[in-house]
Formats: C-alpha cells, sequence, structure tokens
C-alpha cells in the first residue's frame, strides 16, 4: 500500500504544552483520512472546525469539549479479565472514591522494552488527564480519529518512523498506528494511548483495568476495601505522587519561607494527602486565610496579606476601565493547599499568595491573552506574572513583595 509523508505540527509564537501531528497527505497505514484531516493546529492547540479523522477505519465518535471535573490518578486496579460492571459500581461507591474511569491496559514489546499502552474513551478518559492535556480537544479528537497520543516524556519508547508512525509491538504484523499528538498523560499509566477499536485490534482485554480517584482522602486508605472488591488476582497499585516520592502522609511537614514574603507564610506545617492536596495546620488556616470583597471577582479567599494589595490592583484596573479585561466566572481561586502538578513542591496557592485568571485563554505553555496593562498594574501592586517565566502560565499572578496601599 502506498505511504506519503506526514509532518509535525509546529506550535506559532509560543511553546506549546501538547504537541500536534498534523496531516499532510494520506496515511497508508491502515486507511485514507478524511478530508477533516488536513489542517494543522493553532499554537494554542484549539481543535479546527472540522475534527480530525486520520483512519476511519479505527475511529470512534469524536469528543466535543470537555465536560465534568478533572480528577487526580491516584490508584490502578489491574486485573488480567474484564472487571465486572458490578464490581467497578461498588467501587465507584466507596467513600472516599471521587471518579472511576475503565480502560483496557497491555504492554507491548518495543525494541526489547515492554512499554505500557492504554485503550480508552477519549471523551471521559480525559478528565484523568494533566489538564494540559486533558483541555485540548484536539488531543482526544485525533485520539478518537484513530491515531496514537504519546506521553513526550516517553517517546523515546516508542520511536516514529519517519512518516510518523509508531509500531505497538514487535511483530511484523503488529499495530502500526500514526502519531497524532505528544500529550502529557499521567504519571505512572503507559506511554501511550489509543481508542478503543485499536485496543480491541491489539488483542487487550476489554476493560481489565480502572483508574481511581481519591477526593480529600490518602488513596492508602481505600486500598483495602477496593481489593476486597476485585479480590486477590487483580493488582491495586498507588500512582499519586505522594506514593511516587515516598512522602508519608502521616508526618508533619514544614515549608520555610524567606525572603519579602515570609510575613505573608510565617510557620507553615502541613500534611501530604494522597491526591496531590495538603492539610496545612488548622491554626495556620484560622490565622492567615480571610474570605474578602475585592473589586470585579467579588468573593475570594486569600492570605490576608495580599488582600489591600490585590484589593489595590484590581480597583485601579477598574479606574482606568479595563474591567471587562477581567472575567470574574473564569477566577479559578486563590487559597488552594496542594502541590505543584505531579511534583511534591509547594504552590503559592498553597499559602494563599496567588491567584489565576481568565483561564481560558490563559493556558500553561502559552503567550495568552491577558491584558498587559493589567500586567503592568498587577507588577507595580507587588505582584509577579507567569506569563514572564520560561515555562509560561499567562493565568498566574502571584505576590512578589509586599505593597500596603497609603
Amino acid at each position: 500500500m502506498r505511504k506519503v509523508s506526514w509532518r509535525a505540527a509546529a506550535a506559532i509564537g509560543a511553546v506549546l504544552v501538547v504537541t500536534l501531528a498534523a496531516c499532510a497527505g494520506e496515511p497508508s497505514k491502515p486507511a485514507s483520512p478524511s478530508g477533516s484531516g488536513s489542517g494543522s493546529p493553532s499554537a494554542s492547540g484549539a481543535a479546527k472546525d472540522e475534527s480530525p479523522v486520520a483512519d476511519p477505519s479505527h475511529a470512534v465518535d469524536i469528543p466535543g469539549k470537555r465536560e465534568g471535573t478533572l480528577h487526580s490518578t491516584d490508584l490502578l486496579i489491574l486485573s488480567e479479565d474484564t472487571l465486572s460492571s458490578g464490581d467497578v459500581k461498588k467501587i465507584r461507591g466507596l467513600s472516599g472514591v471521587s471518579g472511576v474511569e475503565q480502560i483496557s491496559m497491555a504492554q507491548v514489546s518495543v525494541e526489547g522494552r515492554l512499554v505500557k499502552v492504554v485503550a480508552v474513551d477519549p471523551s471521559t478518559y480525559r478528565n484523568f488527564a494533566p489538564f494540559q492535556s486533558a483541555d485540548s480537544d484536539e488531543v482526544w479528537q485525533r485520539v478518537a480519529g484513530g491515531e496514537v497520543a504519546i506521553d513526550p516524556e516517553r517517546q523515546d519508547e516508542l520511536p516514529a518512523d519517519k512518516d510518523g508512525f509508531v509500531r505497538l509491538g514487535s511483530k511484523k504484523d503488529a499495530a502500526s498506528v500514526h502519531v497524532g499528538a505528544y500529550a502529557p498523560q499521567p504519571p505512572g499509566l503507559a506511554a501511550a494511548v489509543v481508542n478503543h477499536k485499536w485496543g480491541e485490534e491489539m488483542g487487550m482485554e476489554k476493560g481489565n483495568a480502572l483508574i481511581v480517584s481519591t477526593a480529600a482522602i490518602a488513596p492508602n486508605r481505600v486500598v483495602k476495601p477496593i481489593q476486597k472488591v476485585v479480590g486477590s488476582d487483580a493488582s491495586v497499585q498507588r500512582l499519586d505522587v505522594v506514593a511516587r516520592a515516598g512522602l508519608d502522609p502521616n508526618a508533619p511537614q514544614k515549608a520555610y519561607v524567606v525572603g519579602t514574603v515570609a510575613e505573608a507564610v510565617g510557620n507553615y506545617t502541613y500534611r501530604a494527602n494522597g491526591d496531590g492536596t495538603i492539610t496545612p495546620a488548622a491554626s495556620w488556616v484560622s490565622s492567615h486565610i480571610v474570605t474578602a470583597q475585592v473589586p470585579i471577582l467579588g468573593s475570594v479567599t486569600c492570605n490576608k496579606v495580599m488582600i489591600p494589595q490585590l484589593r489595590a490592583a484590581l480597583q485601579e484596573v477598574v479606574d482606568r476601565g479595563l474591567a471587562k479585561t477581567i472575567d470574574p466566572k473564569q477566577y479559578a481561586g486563590c487559597y488552594y493547599p496542594r502541590f505543584i502538578a505531579n511534583t511534591t513542591q509547594l504552590s503559592n496557592h498553597a499559602f494563599g499568595t496567588a491567584v489565576d485568571l481568565n483561564t481560558a485563554g490563559n493556558q500553561r505553555g502559552t503567550v495568552g491573552e491577558m491584558d498587559r496593562t493589567v500586567v503592568s498594574i498587577f507588577e507595580r501592586w507587588g505582584f509577579t506574572w507567569g506569563g514572564n517565566w520560561k515555562w509560561t502560565d499567562p493565568m498566574h499572578f502571584e505576590m512578589n513583595r509586599i505593597v500596603k496601599p497609603g
């Protein structure tokens, strides 16, 4: 069968969190695409007017906009056989379980090593992916359209050929799938993601794995109840960042902050939860975190030291006729005790000294759409802007010095 070349899509004007492969012709393996597969993605990663369908013979329903809550990936249940709907329902109903997603999982041999591949429903699995990938419509449209998404940190495990295809296995008849995206996946889960049609063709046991998210409790607290449901033949593995880093969730941790914002943090003691969140000492929360009214955003819950300068910055935005440049519906919070995603590094949100604004158009790794006069106002009032960082975060403003309004 004739094979023609594909080209990788390049980001324009910004470093992309998600790299998407775009069609420059027709893939010869395994089928010709529809005409909708010929467009390159925009720099923001947004889908084109027509969804890419690279391989109609392996395509499933193309998902639309993401719906529902984003979930952490805390536990993986893996069985040789399909997990029954009854067991999945029991696990979903366990205390502390906030979300589950049934997938298929297998390991394929590639160049002498075993590589994990999962087959998923793109429309629902995306809510368990890191937010950079979860909110990229085109990533999941491409998976639905018969392409594979590969975790960029593990792409050396699945080398693509010159036409952008990867072979998922070492046999001559192993599935050869075009790479549609290099998109971050849940750490420790899999290197590659395909849809269920590809999973069936590869001979994967349908629904033999379950991703479990726990809300505000440590995942280890639901391991035994889950094991009781699935029995000893299935494995229950922890994927949460605390387990990966080897932190003891029962041990108190301390943060020692120095510099000009140390006054806002003080003596900060916390415990690490299993879902990427932390629990600061109740005495610290009661003495440092307050809920107050500020212009544009209304009610916010932040560090009490930051409130006066946040209020002053937003009031200046109003006074200068720029209030419409900040959408209160896209305010993503201030105080949120957690680690930075997939790390054990504290976020400034854990101290209540950062705010995220206009989230939709200001995703990580992009130039963003933040009004630059608003940026300068916030900088004058003691904030640093994430849009200036090497790895940009243009929705993010955090206090880097204390400024007391006169």
